[in-house]
């Protein structure tokens, strides 16, 4: 690998890590900054859920941003609104404020991430140079998501809530600085393609109001006029966006990338993925600092080992595919993290110490480094350059929806047993609630499996005349 694209890569996975962080950077800031900005215990919630809903919407629109206006380009506008969103939640004096800001951060991420991984697919040639590449990537991403919370932790203490939006504005600056002569502008921009406004559209609205409903649901109810509308325009939106797709000429989705296996069985698997592994970051958060007592620094030092082995775990994965297969090696990775959870839900009952914890910790954060890498480099296999950021939308707009459901789904078993009691009813049901969501999120990194095992060898990289197919 020469210099310039070793720098690139660099660059690539810091803009990741900055993206992936900030997922969960505000959850221990949650409880001050819901005291000090007046959000009710019922919408403090709504911090995560903004960026996440916004994400989950425009992942796809962003995706084909990429591949239209130029990689580059959509990653640098994505990092500008990612600055500017977060010196406005940092400056936030109402929740409606901060909301807005947190809804274009996730805007801001839509355009980063699958600019990011489509510019590391067309960079790098698929086999052992793009797996080490995305190995690298992986590591970054899967790493934010469990930085996010320590490095949350200890700027929340020091320097208070506002820091958690502020310390994303000299990494992002420095991103932008950086992304210029670090990184090609790619080809010229090919005007025979549209950007196919209307399905874009629609399946941006689509996937919102979807995720709307999902999100807010447990907290307004389920036969809420607000969610029931929401559920149903998303779906008339989700028929109107197949419908236009079919008769587009030039789709924003096209059809022929749903008959690539490795890229649906990587949906699958990103979902589920988030909908477990993501989940568990913020479980165990409200563990260590709910039913544990740990203040936010403390909170965020308990990451440390997590974060030290997915770092781990992501980085060696793409070696280990080039080595042993990607099927082979994912089906190990998700056992080892199935047990993992299952190890850290017998810690949480047998013990009061940190120690207790250490080996089911150390088994499910290895799990998630891997499996985060790895469902990347599957996403990729077979698919053209020309198509790599919608396929990179595909499967980042599979993650952040398995995020929103899992976490909705979870956070049900977690209160399932907690209503009208107090004092230490409260606290034991509470820290029972969440051991048994942990042995839930297990069986769900096992159900994962079934899914693992579609992978076969990968197809052949779809060519111009397979993508010049009739759509109809």
């Amino acid at each position: 690998m020469d210099r310039r694209k070793s720098a690139g890569l660099a660059l690539l996975s810091f803009a990741m890590l900055i993206v992936s962080l900030d997922q969960y950077i505000v959850v221990v800031a949650l409880p001050e900054i819901g005291r000090e900005l007046g959000y009710s215990a019922q919408t403090l919630q709504a911090v995560i859920s903004a960026y996440a809903i916004a994400s989950s919407g425009f992942l796809l629109l962003g995706g084909r941003a990429a591949d239209l206006l130029g990689r580059r380009r959509a990653l640098m506008a994505g990092l500008i609104l990612y600055a500017v969103a977060s010196l406005a939640g940092g400056l936030a004096t109402e929740p409606a404020w901060q909301l807005t800001a947190r809804a274009v951060q996730g805007l801001g991420g839509a355009l980063v991430f699958p600019s990011t991984l489509a510019i590391i697919n067309t960079t790098f040639a698929e086999g052992r140079e793009r797996n080490r590449a995305l190995g690298i990537w992986g590591g970054s991403g899967a790493a934010g998501l469990v930085i996010g919370v320590l490095l949350g932790g200890a700027l929340t203490r020091l320097f208070g809530w506002e820091s958690v939006f502020f310390v994303n504005i000299p990494l992002a600056g420095l991103a932008l600085c950086l992304a210029v002569p670090l990184l090609d502008a790619g080809p010229p921009r090919d005007t025979k393609r549209s950007f196919d406004l209307p399905g874009a559209l629609t399946v941006t609205g689509a996937v919102t109001l979807l995720v709307f409903s999902l999100v807010q649901g447990p907290a307004l109810g389920w036969t809420s006029p607000w969610i029931l509308l929401a559920a149903t325009a998303g779906v008339l939106l989700a028929i109107a966006f197949v419908r236009i797709e079919r008769r587009s000429p030039d789709p924003l989705v096209p059809p022929y990338l749903f008959r690539n296996r490795a890229l649906t069985a990587a949906m699958a698997i990103a979902f589920l993925f988030m909908a477990t592994f993501g989940s568990l970051l913020y479980f165990l958060s409200i563990y260590f600092q709910d039913v544990r007592g740990y203040d936010p620094l403390q909170t965020g030092l308990a990451f440390l080992l997590p974060t030290a082995v997915v770092v781990a775990g992501s980085t060696y994965a793409g070696q280990a595919v080039t080595r042993f297969g990607l099927r082979r090696t994912l089906i190990v990775a998700l056992a080892i993290g199935a047990a993992g959870a299952i190890a850290l839900g017998v810690g949480m009952s047998t013990g009061d110490s940190y120690a207790a914890l250490t080996p089911g910790l150390v088994a499910v954060s290895l799990g998630d480094g891997a499996v985060f890498t790895m469902m990347f480099i599957a996403a990729a296999t077979g698919v053209s350059d020309r198509t790599q950021g919608v396929a990179s939308g595909m499967v980042s707009t599979s993650s952040g929806i398995g995020a929103v459901v899992g976490l909705a789904a979870l956070v049900l078993v977690a209160n399932a047993h907690t209503s009208g009691l107090v004092g230490e009813e409260l606290h034991i049901a509470a820290a029972n609630g969440i051991r048994n969501t942990v042995f839930v999120i297990g069986g769900g990194i096992l159900l994962t499996l079934l899914f693992a095992l579609r992978l076969r060898k990968p197809a052949p990289v779809c060519t111009t005349a397979c993508e010049a197919e009739p759509h109809g």
